[in-house]
C-alpha cells in the first residue's frame, strides 16, 4: 500500500511537471500561476505545494528533467580520466541539438528558456537556476577543452576560456535560431557537421602573434643595449 502511494505521488509529480511545460509554453512563465497549472493538471494547489515550494522550485524541477542528462554527458568529457575528451564533448553538443529537434519535452523546455522565460521579480530562484546551469555548463566545457589540450587533441596555445565561451554561444545560437524557425534548417541532420565545423576551427586556430607596444619595445631595446655595454 505504501509503495503504491509513492508511485501515485510520483505520477502526480510528473503530471504537474508535464502540465507546467505545456502551460509555460503557451502563456509564458510570468503570466502563469500555480493555480493555472493546478487547474490544467486536474489537481489541487495543495498537491502542487506538496511537491514544490513555489513556482521557482517547480521550474527548476522541470529544467532538471532535461538538463541533468546533458550535464552528466559534459561531466564525462570534463573528467581527467576520459581517454578522448574531444569526442565526448562533440557527442554532448550533438546530443543537445538532436534532443531538441527530436524530443518534444526537451524542445518545449528550451523554447521556454529562450523565448517564454520573462523576468519574474517574485521568483528569485528561477533566474538563479538558469544562471547556475549556464555557469556550470561553461565551466565544464572549459575543463573539457583543457582536457583535450593536455591530450594533444587541440593546440596548446588555444585559449580554453575563449573557446568555451564561443562553443557555448554557438550551440545556444543554433538552438535559438532553430526554435524561432524550425523550417529554416534541419537541426537533427545538421547537428554533427555544425559541431564539427566549430571544433575544426579550434584545431586549426593559429598561434597568436606576440605584439609589443612601442613603449615596451623601446624599453626592450634599451635593456639589450645596456646589457651589451656591461
Amino acid at each position: 500500500m505504501v509503495r503504491r502511494t509513492k508511485e501515485e505521488a510520483l505520477e502526480t509529480r510528473d503530471r504537474i511537471l508535464d502540465t507546467a511545460e505545456q502551460v509555460f509554453s503557451e502563456h509564458g512563465v510570468a503570466r502563469t500561476s500555480l493555480a493555472d497549472i493546478a487547474d490544467a493538471a486536474g489537481v489541487t494547489r495543495g498537491a502542487i505545494y506538496w511537491h514544490f515550494k513555489n513556482k521557482g522550485d517547480l521550474f527548476s524541477a522541470m529544467l532538471d528533467r532535461v538538463a541533468l542528462p546533458m550535464e552528466e554527458r559534459i561531466r564525462q568529457a570534463a573528467d581527467e580520466s576520459t581517454v578522448d575528451p574531444l569526442s565526448s564533448l562533440r557527442a554532448c553538443c550533438v546530443y543537445v541539438l538532436r534532443q531538441t529537434a527530436e524530443q518534444s519535452q526537451c524542445r518545449r523546455v528550451f523554447d521556454i528558456l529562450t523565448r517564454k522565460c520573462e523576468h519574474v521579480e517574485d521568483v528569485d530562484s528561477l533566474g538563479a537556476r538558469i544562471l547556475e546551469c549556464r555557469t556550470q555548463g561553461l565551466a565544464m566545457i572549459e575543463r573539457s577543452l583543457r582536457n583535450a589540450m593536455r591530450k594533444g587533441q587541440l593546440p596548446r596555445h588555444l585559449d580554453p576560456r575563449r573557446a568555451a565561451l564561443g562553443l557555448h554561444a554557438y550551440v545556444n545560437g543554433l538552438l535559438y535560431d532553430w526554435l524561432m524557425d524550425p523550417g529554416s534548417f534541419e537541426l537533427a541532420g545538421e547537428a554533427e557537421p555544425l559541431v564539427d565545423l566549430y571544433l575544426a576551427g579550434l584545431k586549426a586556430a593559429p598561434e597568436p602573434k606576440r605584439t609589443d607596444s612601442p613603449r615596451r619595445s623601446a624599453f626592450a631595446v634599451s635593456a639589450r643595449a645596456a646589457r651589451a655595454g656591461e
